[in-house]
């Protein structure tokens, strides 16, 4: 089974620490890069090519929703989980381009389920354009 390539997008590096220590250990998903902010995030996006990007809403610069823009203009097949502290820029972010969102005190359970709604959502395309 192919595993499902993520990115984790925060600047803050404990946020970043506490994602991968949550999903490291998924035997199905592979944590592929980190960005510390939304230019870096569209930078490592065409770098690393994941199949699901968590985006953070505030970071300083290019925000999450500006970056989710900015990726899905260039790579319109990935999929982008957003993830805000309030539900705030959620209208934005899905306008945007993002695929789905969920509040940073979401239950573990519910983040990886949502990675692997979303991942398997992206296989299915790419099998239809072949």
């Amino acid at each position: 089974m192919e595993k499902i390539r993520v990115m984790i997008v925060d600047d803050n590096e404990v946020v970043r620490e506490g994602l991968k220590s949550i999903l490291e250990p998924q035997d199905d998903i592979d944590v592929i890069g980190e960005a510390v902010d939304g230019l870096d995030a569209v930078m490592k996006a065409e770098k690393f090519n994941p199949d699901v990007i968590l985006m953070d809403a505030h970071m300083p610069g290019i925000d999450g929703t500006e970056a989710t823009r900015r990726i899905k203009r260039g790579m319109p097949d990935v999929k982008i989980l957003f993830l805000t502290v309030y539900g705030d820029y959620v209208g934005s972010a899905l306008d945007a381009g993002a695929s789905w969102y969920l509040t940073k005190d979401c239950r573990r359970q519910d983040l990886m389920e949502a990675i692997r709604v979303l991942a398997r959502s992206s296989r299915a395309n790419a099998k239809q354009v072949k």
